[in-house]
């Protein structure tokens, strides 16, 4: 009988990023991007119930039954923090564990430029992180607030539904609150967070209008506030926030972002060819007076020239990063192609080089 404790022991020596148990097939690990399951009997629904209800608490479970799903942290020993969504499907259990890595990276070991480590000492502004689910959004946001934790003494909230990665108080004191289970939701969180005296505030996703709001207000009112959406590129990250309001209110919103948002970092994870594991392109954006008339002039297509533009503001646009990453043959070729913005536009700049 296949124990859970015996599945996560295997994800931490396998360094799998995620854990998938469902129903009619063997438990599933993702190592590196990949699926790899394990080679035993499928799992019944008596496995998969019996399962999740070794991580799941009665309120969990109670959760599932009302909602149909239910996400939370857990803590396997000293080994490994996970993130667990639990739902049913066709009837049944299953769960998906996110592990979360004990170890925080430097924002150099991430490949960021150095032109972000200035975004961290500002006082003030909105520095959103975008990208696909599992482009590593979160691992880069707590490694952000991890350098300000050990060089800014500044009071941090973050708000996270779960809260995935632990910051210890360093020079910096840290409240975490969680989603559900310390606040109701994102915009209510904020709108006290605003009241604890924060200098850094960390939104873990804009999910609606009300959190956006909050999340500009805040980063008006002098906080320095991070937040993730789940959008690629600068341009589009603008579009779908001010697309977010009414029509009367958008003029509005646009000049706030104008004057606020100080950087957009787009990411996406890809597998690596020259050795295991994966790496992360980015586009960064950050905001110069040309930007912030763009928009404000609601000409969001033209930021993607001036990030082309901006190498001495440490701008580069995602296609010339994934450029970089083929030609130091560290991606393939079909990956750049696939993750690019402007596939043709990078075919073009190949043909010129070759």
């Amino acid at each position: 009988m296949i124990e859970m404790s015996d599945l996560l022991n295997l994800v931490v020596e396998e360094g799998a990023s995620d854990l998938h148990v469902e129903v009619g097939v063997p438990p599933v690990l993702r190592i590196n991007g990949s699926m790899a399951p394990l080679d035993t009997e499928p799992l019944t629904p008596e496995d998969t119930e019996r399962l999740v209800k070794s991580v799941a608490s009665d309120t969990h479970l109670q959760r599932i039954r009302e909602e149909g799903g239910v996400d939370f942290g857990f803590a396997f020993e000293n080994k490994a923090r996970f993130r667990v969504a639990c739902f049913k499907q066709k009837g049944y259990l299953g769960t998906v564990m996110r592990q979360i890595p004990n170890t925080l990276l430097t924002l150099d070991q991430i490949g960021l430029p150095p032109s972000i480590k200035d975004l961290l000492f500002q006082p003030r502004g909105l520095i959103l992180v975008t990208g696909p689910t599992g482009s590593g959004k979160s691992t880069t946001l707590a490694s952000m607030m991890n350098v300000i934790n050990e060089e800014r003494d500044v009071h941090i909230i973050t708000v996270e539904d779960p809260v995935e990665f632990y910051h210890n108080h360093k020079k910096s004191v840290v409240i975490q609150r969680e989603v559900g289970v310390d606040v109701p939701s994102f915009s209510e969180a904020l709108r006290r967070a605003l009241r604890q005296d924060p200098d850094v505030i960390l939104v873990g996703e804009m999910r609606d209008l009300e959190t956006m709001e909050a999340a500009v207000t805040a980063a008006e009112t002098g906080h320095l506030v991070f937040a993730t959406l789940h959008t690629t590129g600068a341009a589009r990250t603008v579009d779908r926030i001010v697309d977010a309001f009414p029509t009367d209110q958008q003029e509005q919103i646009r000049t706030q972002l104008a004057s606020s948002l100080k950087a957009v970092i787009s990411q996406v994870l890809l597998p690596r060819v020259d050795k295991p594991g994966r790496v992360a392109a980015f586009e960064v954006m950050i905001s110069t007076p040309s930007i912030q008339a763009l928009i404000r002039d609601n000409k969001t297509f033209r930021i993607t020239s001036d990030i082309q533009t901006g190498a001495k503001y440490g701008m580069n646009t995602l296609d010339s990063h994934l450029i970089e990453l083929y030609q130091s043959e560290v991606i393939s070729y079909g990956e750049m192609i696939t993750k690019a913005q402007d596939p043709q536009g990078i075919l073009q700049k190949m043909g010129a080089h070759n």
